[in-house]
């Protein structure tokens, strides 16, 4: 395998025992990612959200959560609650190597299939280009407070052209 070709990818389900893991991911995508776009100290408090992991892990199982694996091993994690994509990181190993796109073009997918017309996002900077790939349009910028530190966001979204009509699932 040359060091330009990704390697294989797959999806499956969050599983509990993901926890440790994917708080680890979240952890250093932002540490290594996000320096162009927020500072040392908007980082650690960025990152410091998946300390607890007990409280990471009901956040992730609270949700639709795919996990991205490659070679037996969890590289990167996306979350959808309802018509909101939560969450979205990639281990900073296979970060610019279709893993982020493939987790979120799986939302899309999965959203329109459950009838949601319309996807929203509170989007990192770093991350605002993957989002604007997949059209999603910004609707307005958002600073929030982390402890002491603020930070700045994108509300995105994403109409949903192919939702499926409500009622329209065969029934069981």
């Amino acid at each position: 395998m040359t060091a330009d070709r990704a390697p294989l990818a797959s999806l499956r389900p969050y599983l509990p025992s993901d926890a440790a893991l994917c708080a680890t991911i979240f952890r250093a995508a932002i540490e290594e990612l996000t320096g162009d776009d927020y500072d040392d100290e908007q980082r650690e408090a960025w990152a410091a959200g998946g300390d607890d992991v007990e409280a990471f892990a009901a956040r992730l199982a609270g949700a639709l959560t795919l996990v991205a694996v490659v070679e037996g091993g969890p590289v990167g994690f996306a979350s959808l609650k309802g018509g909101v994509i939560d969450m979205l990181f990639v281990a900073p190993a296979v970060a610019g190597r279709g893993i982020g796109t493939m987790l979120l073009d799986a939302l899309i997918k999965l959203a329109g299939a459950r009838g949601v017309k319309k996807l929203t996002s509170e989007v990192s900077d770093t991350a605002r280009p993957l989002f604007e790939r997949q059209g999603f349009t910004a609707e307005r910028r958002n600073v929030l407070r982390k402890g002491d530190v603020w930070l700045a966001n994108t509300t995105m979204t994403k109409t949903l052209a192919g939702a499926a009509a409500p009622g329209s699932a065969a029934k069981h």
